[in-house]
């Protein structure tokens, strides 16, 4: 199948240009698509291809993602991904919009969803809720001194990492196929081509900043994430593979924060479940909303 490109675009968040792709329709309902964590915008081209008819498809590139700048200090928190996005609307000028969004695409966006309810009118989270209540207990297990340490080692450690380099895109390609099994040979293609970027070497490395998952050791508490989720009004579907490895929030208590949720688990799919099954999730989506 082939793909008719978008446009590239920018935005500025806190001094740092930040990438998005445009599928154009401006007269349509504005629709985003955010992707999750060490992926980039142009991993939702199948989507916003079917969608792009009768949706205004923004596709935005995390900080320290795909084509958007790295973070000079290393600034990586959720926060600061929250903020960029809330820029990000703001700066397209929507009184509301639709959102789909993956893993952290969807952890970030869930927080704007609560903070801003009046400002999205359907959401889509595919999971995309982050750690659970027993995983973020589980952390707290260490004393605020120890956690405040281990912070400062990740931080020096990211800061001697140095990116991978691939001798060519079809080392790298092999490398992603090796990760997500479950990809095609075309899905596969497309992803590295627009992920990796060359080198001066000639040698390819992934466009991902090295700093990123080196995560702050303080984040809002349960009790406040949950609060957030509660205050999401629009219809909300959450999607999630029954072959991820993250648990499902039908098993765990997190779907109970939701006040106009429903969940549907996808059989024969892992996290990025929108390449795993992709007809049944246009499907799903389709449902949803129109």
């Amino acid at each position: 199948m082939k793909i008719l490109g978008p446009t590239s675009n920018s935005f500025v968040s806190q001094r740092l240009k930040l990438h998005y792709v445009d599928w154009g329709n401006r007269d349509a309902p504005p629709l985003i698509l955010q992707h999750g964590g060490r992926d980039h915008c142009r991993s939702w081209d199948w989507v916003a291809e079917e969608l792009r008819h009768d949706w205004h498809v923004i596709c935005p590139d995390l900080r320290g993602h795909g084509d958007s700048s790295w973070s000079a200090d290393g600034e990586y928190s959720l926060n600061a991904y929250v903020y960029d996005f809330t820029q990000l609307v703001h700066t397209l000028g929507y009184d509301q919009v639709t959102i789909i969004a993956h893993s952290l695409g969807g952890t970030v966006t869930s927080r704007f969803a609560g903070l801003y309810p009046e400002k999205v009118a359907k959401y889509v989270n595919i999971e995309g809720l982050g750690l659970t209540a027993r995983d973020l207990a589980e952390r707290q297990r260490l004393s605020f001194q120890d956690q405040f340490r281990e912070w400062i080692d990740k931080k020096r450690n990211a800061a001697g990492r140095a990116p991978r380099r691939y001798p060519s895109l079809e080392a790298a390609y092999r490398r992603m196929i090796e990760e997500n099994d479950y990809l095609t040979e075309e899905q596969a293609r497309h992803l590295t081509i627009h992920g990796a970027s060359r080198n001066e070497d000639g040698t390819f490395s992934w466009k991902f900043d090295p700093y990123l998952n080196v995560w702050p050791f303080h984040d809002l508490t349960p009790e406040q994430i949950h609060s957030l989720w509660e205050a999401i009004t629009c219809p909300t579907l959450l999607l999630w593979g029954k072959d991820s490895f993250f648990s499902s929030p039908a098993n765990d208590g997190r779907l109970d924060h939701f006040q106009n949720a429903r969940l549907v688990e996808f059989e024969n799919a892992g996290h990025w479940l929108h390449h795993d099954q992709f007809d049944r999730f246009m499907a799903e989506i389709r449902a949803f909303l129109y």
